[in-house]
């Protein structure tokens, strides 16, 4: 289920914030023009709506060859059935996605506040989940019953990485990658401020220094959401060139 070794580096979505787009090919697409700088991209507008299979193909067509896309699952299935009996949903959504091919990087689970780990519900789901896809997953809930031993032991008994998310809202441990060790994502929502806050210079260099270190054989991600003011390109840019990607 593992993607190789490596590190990469993208944004939520790949609009180009008009004060950072010269540093962007001029040439192409927004998402053209964002996969020649970046590794990776995370597709948030799957959790709002569907796309039809022809639009993941156009997407990975118009990317390079080691370029990867995680994606995120529709809120009908997190939210809304809040994974219970969501098979018949997963296997629909799963077809149109299908259509990034190889460059089908990990689906993001990410689950309501209000949801409470129950180990039954969670084997069912993940039971489900395995049952049709085999390509890495992570699940960042936010609720701090998930933040246990307990949960931790069916998310590694399913290969479910759990998100390492900035602020770490649910529990003191959330902004550490926990669950599944063969995978870990890091979704940087902007701090103090969610979604609007720039990180500091001084907080790449030291996550940069972090992700150097990672074990051998473990693909990470570094996912950044603070994208409201546009500062998540510009993160990106800044710890992709510290990582020397």
């Amino acid at each position: 289920m593992q993607e190789g070794t490596h590190l990469r580096v993208g944004t939520a979505g790949w609009t180009l914030p008009k004060l950072h787009a010269d540093r962007f090919p001029v040439e192409g697409s927004h998402l053209e023009r964002y996969a020649r700088m970046m590794s990776g991209v995370e597709v948030n507008s799957s959790f709002y709506r569907p796309h039809q299979k022809k639009t993941w193909e156009r997407w990975a067509a118009s990317t390079p060859d080691g370029f990867r896309f995680s994606v995120k699952l529709p809120k009908a299935i997190t939210h809304a059935a809040k994974l219970v009996n969501a098979g018949g949903l997963l296997q629909a959504f799963l077809d149109q996605a299908s259509g990034l091919g190889e460059k089908m990087g990990p689906l993001l689970i990410q689950l309501p506040p209000s949801l409470v780990f129950d180990a039954g519900t969670a084997r069912e789901f993940f039971t489900t989940l395995r049952e049709l896809h085999g390509g890495g997953a992570v699940l960042e809930p936010r609720h701090a019953s998930w933040f246990t031993s307990a949960a931790d032991r069916v998310l590694c008994e399913f290969e479910v990485a759990r998100v390492a998310a900035d602020p770490a809202k649910a529990s003191p441990t959330g902004g550490r990658p926990g669950g599944w060790g063969g995978l870990r994502y890091f979704r940087l929502h902007g701090s103090p401020r969610t979604y609007y806050s720039e990180y500091s210079k001084m907080f790449l260099r030291e996550l940069a220094e972090e992700l150097l270190k990672q074990p051998e054989g473990v693909c990470t991600w570094v996912v950044f959401d603070n994208t409201a003011l546009g500062h998540a390109t510009l993160n990106a840019l800044e710890l992709a060139q510290l990582l020397k990607l």
